[in-house]
């Protein structure tokens, strides 16, 4: 167990971890990272220099209090369809069950989403057999609406192979979107809404929109406010914000709209870049204060692929605005 936690520190320095999802189950506060590996590797594109193959669990009691890593949740020698790259889960509780999400390339190298229950938070979690059917790309996030339906958030490009899906099945020769490309519209995200058994998908995924201000779907040139990758969705007010990272750009942005399936209309962004390449994150609720939970690659002196988790408090404006972090 790590020292008491505070603000813009890492809250274990035992391992690299990343992308936390961060909620609070049973009281207590569980964030559900990735797990970096400790290699040399070079940088590209694909993401090859993120070799992740497993998922710890990390808890703490309170705002402030010591953070505990609760061990290995999952392992992708446990998982039958896995071949490699378990990259940013995603954590859900329903039906008296905790559910972990997580991509990881099937046995053809291509991104799929999969699925793992447990009667714990913490895990270890059990995993399905196969991935869930029509799931692809990879940054999973699910979200819980007040009348209890349940929505899946997905999508990231370049490694993630987000643009290889946007019509629907896979393209391998889909050119990468680049700022490039101009006045072309930017790769969408998905959203799916899912069943009961939180184990499939409702409907077939539909594309998410997100408008600027005035109106317009943003274009893949617009590197500062367009979707990248690592979606996340909470409710604040009746309003949903819909937030991402800009890849390129290395913001943490948000747009806002009306339904969970939106479209969304860009606001702002809600953290500056910090160190590293870029950045991965959720948003909670604890004890009547918001809370953003980030990596950067501080303790690993600036590697790409060696990050730390921490958070900080997010405050909102009267209008709902949520007030810019800027990273210590």
């Amino acid at each position: 167990m790590d020292k008491n936690s505070k603000p813009g520190v890492p809250l274990v320095t035992h391992i690299y971890t990343a992308d936390p999802s961060a909620h609070v189950f049973e009281g207590k506060l569980y964030i559900y990272p990735s797990h970096d590996m400790d290699l040399d590797a070079p940088d590209d594109e694909n993401g090859d220099q993120y070799q992740m193959e497993d998922y710890h669990v990390l808890s703490m009691d309170d705002i402030g209090a010591p953070c505990a890593d609760c061990g290995l949740a999952l392992h992708m020698n446990d998982v039958p369809w896995v071949s490699g790259q378990m990259w940013a889960p995603d954590a859900a509780f329903k039906n008296g069950v905790y559910y972990l999400y997580f991509p990881a390339k099937d046995k053809e190298g291509i991104f799929r989403i999969g699925a793992a229950t447990s009667g714990n938070p913490a895990g270890p979690f059990t995993p399905e057999p196969d991935y869930i059917p029509g799931s692809y790309s990879i940054d999973p996030a699910v979200f819980t609406d007040d009348d209890g339906e349940s929505y899946m958030y997905f999508g990231g490009l370049w490694g993630g192979q987000l643009e290889k899906w946007q019509d629907g099945v896979f393209n391998p020769d889909a050119p990468p979107q680049e700022g490039s490309l101009g006045g072309v519209l930017s790769a969408c995200p998905f959203v799916a809404q899912m069943n009961g058994d939180m184990l499939t998908f409702k409907d077939k995924p539909s594309k998410i929109k997100i408008l600027g201000e005035d109106g317009k779907p943003l274009t893949a040139r617009d590197e500062d406010r367009r979707y990248f990758e690592g979606p996340w969705m909470h409710k604040y007010n009746g309003e949903y914000y819909f937030s991402y990272s800009t890849g390129t750009t290395h913001y943490l942005v948000y747009a806002t709209g009306k339904s969970p399936f939106g479209p969304f209309t860009y606001k702002g962004r809600i953290l500056e870049p910090v160190i590293g390449w870029t950045t991965h994150h959720s948003i909670v609720e604890f004890k009547g204060k918001w809370y953003l939970f980030y990596h950067d690659s501080s303790l690993s002196g600036g590697v790409s692929h060696k990050r730390c988790v921490k958070y900080t408090e997010i405050k909102y404006n009267a209008d709902g605005s949520i007030r810019t972090v800027k990273p210590g």
